[in-house]
């Protein structure tokens, strides 16, 4: 029986069934749209009120004052603040071409029967506990970079002209660029798995009409792939860079923690998520407490204002797509 065939009851009680059942649907899904916005903003305000103390003390002046004192509680978040932006910035430059070149490889080089294993080898990277990251930093990365690297570093980048300040210092091997290093390597797998299945997405037939075209493997992956993957390329790589500005332990391990501000990558920083992770348990005093707590809300305004951005370069990229 079809439903031309169905009483004009049956067909009504299951219109109203369908209706009920869709209208409840829409307002499931709603609902959990508006928890998550909820949820964003109590945990913002929640900072927000936590640090009140000291933006009421410092004011604005907050965000670019060097002092770190808990002595005389005298608190700013430049040196965090600087030590996560070039940390992180240190992080995708070595990533994202890293990331590049492996999904390109993995996509449009290796053998099939090879694309499998290593897939599922960087994927099982992404899965690796940041702590893990940071001993391995810690024990293994600095002690090479510190006898093997750092000193040639030192010795040849170092006397640039302008630049040399960059890779002059000690070659402790704890620092701005190593932290910025194993981020790059803990990001990698994110943004590199994220490449790899949205280059799949390319229908065969484009990558076919080039190549008969006459045109190389690299020609085929800068003029035909990344056009046509753009947005979704750029949302990974900025997927990833959410996760180094955020990141706690690894950073901690090889960072040095040093609340100093310096230009060298060399030397130990100090981030806002380390800085948090290593004192809060120390905190003895209401000044101090807020003043870790103003930081975490700085890292939240940090984090929101590079997704914002993020979010509107896809919204740029699709206008001229014509999306």
């Amino acid at each position: 029986m079809n439903a031309a065939t169905l009483p004009v009851a049956k067909i009504s009680s299951r219109d109203v069934k369908d209706t009920r059942a869709d209208r409840s649907f829409r307002w499931l899904v709603t609902g959990a749209g508006v928890l998550v916005l909820l949820s964003l903003t109590a945990a913002a305000l929640s900072m927000l009120w936590g640090g009140r103390a000291a933006f009421a003390k410092f004011g604005i002046e907050f965000l670019w004052r060097d002092a770190w004192n808990p002595v005389l509680q005298d608190f700013g978040a430049l040196v965090p603040i600087y030590g996560t932006l070039v940390t992180a910035l240190i992080a995708m430059l070595i990533a994202v071409p890293v990331s590049f070149g492996i999904a390109m490889f993995l996509t449009e080089i290796a053998p099939k029967w090879l694309r499998t294993p290593v897939g599922a080898a960087i994927e099982l990277l992404a899965g690796i506990p940041s702590i893990i990251y940071g001993m391995w930093g810690l024990f293994i990365l600095v002690p090479f970079l510190a006898e093997h690297v750092y000193p040639w570093v030192d010795e040849n980048l170092g006397q640039i002209p302008l630049a040399g300040a960059l890779f002059s210092g000690p070659p402790l091997g704890l620092g701005m660029g190593t932290a910025g290093l194993v981020l790059a390597i803990m990001v990698i797998p994110f943004i590199s798995s994220v490449m790899r299945e949205v280059f799949l997405t390319v229908p065969g037939r484009l990558k076919e009409s080039a190549y008969a075209l006459g045109s190389t493997r690299w020609e085929v992956m800068w003029d035909i792939i990344l056009p046509y993957t753009r947005s979704a390329v750029i949302g990974g790589i900025f997927l990833g860079l959410g996760r180094a500005l955020g990141e706690t332990m690894a950073v901690t391990f090889v960072l040095g923690n040093a609340h100093s501000l310096t230009v060298s990558l060399l030397e130990p920083g100090n981030s806002i998520a380390a800085t948090i992770a290593n004192e809060f348990a120390e905190a003895d005093s209401p000044m101090y407490l807020s003043s870790l707590i103003a930081l975490g809300f700085v890292l939240f305004l940090v984090t929101f204002v590079v997704l914002a951005f993020a979010r509107l370069m896809l919204r740029q990229l699709s206008k001229r797509e014509g999306n």
